[in-house]
């Protein structure tokens, strides 16, 4: 989490100094930092002022950066066993095949998977989520048309690219790691901090299908049947992804969009899929929490 927090603190800063030097080489192309006045700069440009530098235009990934990450690699491997001499770390006892150990949380790194288990089905969960998330980011690269920001730390020129990532990052896992490890105790409930964790607490609720809450809303019996279920849910998530989709592609075809002129329909379209398939997952949260809605879309297949 301190690391987390950070090298988020670092990027930021760094972004927000080169946009200042950015901007006063616009104005004045005369001044500025490095050599790049009036066009990109450099980030050793913002990192050391020009006296301090006596660097080269480019420096190499290899073997400048490869040096450093392979002396940083050892030090770390012997600060670990060094630490690792005085720590106590006894064996358990004996397997028992009889008393097969069940743990209530996995690993740290998964606690945000296995917090999302409880507003999706595992298939989704820990399997699709995770897969989209890999994906999505391979993805990246190919379907990026713009070349700012590349090299260079940069706030003001990849707003949307930063906020998105940013919150897909920071919030949507981080944030339920955080979750995971404080907020879920016994029976994987929520337990504040100030709250103790009570291995008999019991908590009730009614959870119920989108059509069943929308049906109830309406007062249509027909929409809330269990029949319904299936095809509401499609008009539902088809609705989502065709609104999600289409209005932003008419704002910025209003507009001109250079971005999307650039892009084209079918990298225009991955990205948005994308795109609300991850905001799905604090949607789909908040209908939980909030109306106890369990499924999107109920299927004698799948849910959603």
């Amino acid at each position: 989490m301190f690391l987390v927090i950070f090298f988020t603190y670092l990027a930021l800063r760094l972004a927000v100094r080169n946009d200042r030097i950015r901007s006063k080489n616009e104005a004045d192309p005369d001044e500025g930092a490095g050599a790049s006045k009036g066009q990109l700069v450099d980030v050793k440009d913002v990192v050391f002022d020009e006296a301090e530098q006596g660097l080269p235009a480019k420096v190499l990934t290899w073997p400048h950066l490869v040096k450093l990450e392979l002396l940083v690699t050892l030090f770390m491997m012997v600060l670990l066993m060094v630490w690792s001499i005085p720590i106590d770390a006894p064996l358990e006892e004996m397997a028992n095949p009889g008393l097969s150990p069940n743990p209530a949380k996995a690993p740290w790194y998964f606690l945000g998977l296995q917090d999302m288990l409880v507003y999706f089905d595992p298939w989704i969960a820990g399997v699709l989520i995770p897969v989209v998330i890999i994906v999505g980011l391979m993805l990246i690269p190919y379907l990026d048309p713009n070349p700012k920001g590349s090299g260079y730390y940069t706030l003001k020129e990849r707003k949307a690219i930063i906020a998105t990532f940013f919150f897909g990052f920071h919030i949507l896992w981080i944030l339920f790691i955080v979750i995971g490890t404080f907020l879920r105790g016994p029976g994987w409930m929520w337990f504040w901090p100030w709250e103790t964790w009570d291995a008999h607490r019991v908590v009730s609720e009614t959870n119920v299908n989108l059509n069943e809450f929308v049906g109830n809303l309406l007062g249509i019996e027909a929409i809330a049947a269990p029949k319904a279920a299936f095809a509401f849910g499609i008009l539902a998530l088809g609705g989502y992804y065709a609104l999600g989709c289409l209005l932003p592609y008419g704002y910025l075809r209003r507009q001109q969009s250079e971005i999307l002129a650039k892009m084209g329909w079918i990298r225009y379209g991955t990205i948005a899929v994308l795109f609300w398939s991850m905001m799905g997952l604090p949607i789909k949260v908040f209908l939980n929490l909030f109306f106890h809605i369990k499924y999107i879309w109920v299927t004698p297949w799948f849910n959603i």
